[in-house]
């Protein structure tokens, strides 16, 4: 099986893509893990804080469609080449010139945007290279470089520390540089790339209803996910009085978690069904959200629990991109866009919306608990498209859903 996988796409263009995605989640969610130094320095309430690890995943969420695009038009080679050095540049003018206000501090979140963005990108560029038999494993280990966020939430506040957050912006754009050049000699895009489209064939697809329910179930898996990652290093430091290093620790835990369960989500959606696969997931992530809620775990606790929340989120994320090419194979890079953008944008609700319930009740609950509202309305829907979605692929060979 390992040896049929190996031998039916592109390996070269496979690890380009992780690296490229796994360093570019890095920076994505560089804010979060020195969101507590950077809220100290420019003096940010609890609503600056939540806003500001949010604005990167909503610009990321954005730019999906963007990149979706230009991946029809320019193919994933060339669009990756041009977002890496959009993010490349951006860092580096940030160090330079220097942030400091929480309006500088927005704007940079929409440069780091750049670099969420690169989901619609990789994920494309790998899936044209592979057979519907082996999408979910193929994408899974892909879509493992939001493993990337597991370093930023290790590394960034301890070198913020010791040498200030501001010079980790420069510092970061060296491993992208390493990156970008791997890109751009080792990946190659995939002989079935589909032909160019007029973008206003786009628009068909939000005329689908399929369309609708692929976007809602990511958007509250990697939503989940994201906006976690974000948004934890505030919560551990908040709830806990943890300081910004452990809180980093911790978050990463969370974060290694879900970003290494991707693939054997990806990987069980094949053998057992990625329909199947998500309905345990959703109702997993709305117990694990209604516990945190209740604030009455000690930390260690509350740590395992969130470990279990975000492996769970990350099963699914792998298990929604085994349905995306099932599903919509002559349109996966488009789907990749749409799909991608309602989970950077469930991930800005679900930041936001926790930085500003700590706000406005005292507490982080009420944000909690709409997310968890949020995963039992997926699980009813996979459950209710499920038997369509499975006639449906009845008559295709190999393929699981």
């Amino acid at each position: 099986m390992k040896s049929a996988f190996l031998k039916s796409g592109h390996l070269p263009t496979l690890i380009s893509c992780f690296l490229y995605f796994d360093f570019s989640f890095a920076v994505w969610v560089l804010l979060g893990p020195m969101a507590v130094l950077i809220a100290s320095d420019l003096n940010l309430d609890a609503g600056q804080k939540g806003l500001m690890v949010a604005v990167p995943v909503l610009a990321g969420a954005l730019l999906r469609i963007v990149n979706g695009v230009l991946v029809g038009q320019w193919k994933p080679w060339m669009t990756g080449i041009v977002m890496q050095l959009v993010v490349i540049a951006g860092l580096i003018a940030a160090w330079m010139l220097g942030i400091s206000s929480f309006h500088q501090v927005l704007l940079l979140g929409v440069v780091l945007g750049v670099a969420g963005a690169s989901f619609a990108i990789a994920l494309p560029m790998v899936s044209y290279w592979y057979p519907p038999e082996h999408q979910g494993t193929a994408l899974g280990l892909a879509g493992a470089g939001n493993s990337g966020t597991v370093f930023a939430s290790l590394f960034a506040p301890a070198v913020a520390l010791a040498l200030g957050w501001r010079n980790v912006l420069g510092l970061a754009a060296l491993p992208l540089i390493a990156v970008f050049l791997l890109f751009a000699f080792a990946a190659k895009d995939s002989p079935n790339c589909p032909p160019k489209k007029p973008l206003a064939d786009y628009a068909r697809l939000l005329n689908r209803a399929d369309s609708w329910w692929l976007m809602f179930f990511y958007g509250v898996c990697f939503g989940g996910f994201v906006g976690l990652s974000s948004f934890l290093p505030i919560y551990f430091h908040d709830q806990y009085g943890l300081s910004p290093v452990t809180a980093g620790y911790f978050t990463a835990a969370c974060v290694f978690a879900g970003s290494f369960a991707r693939p054997f989500g990806g990987y069980l959606a094949d053998r057992i069904g990625g329909t199947r696969a998500l309905a345990v997931v959703y109702a997993i992530v709305a117990l694990v959200l209604v516990t945190v809620s209740e604030s009455v775990l000690p930390a260690p606790a509350a740590l395992a629990v969130l470990i279990l929340g975000m492996a769970t989120l990350g099963m699914g994320n792998g298990a929604v991109f085994q349905l995306v090419p099932q599903r919509f194979q002559s349109d996966v890079g488009l789907m990749t866009g749409l799909v991608g953008m309602t989970g950077g944008v469930g991930g800005f609700y679900l930041a936001a919306s926790l930085g500003y319930a700590k706000q406005f009740t005292g507490s982080y609950a009420f944000g909690f608990m709409v997310f968890a509202a949020l995963s039992l309305i997926a699980w009813a829907g996979i459950s209710s498209v499920r038997p369509r979605w499975r006639r449906e692929a009845s008559g295709m060979a190999l393929v699981r859903i």
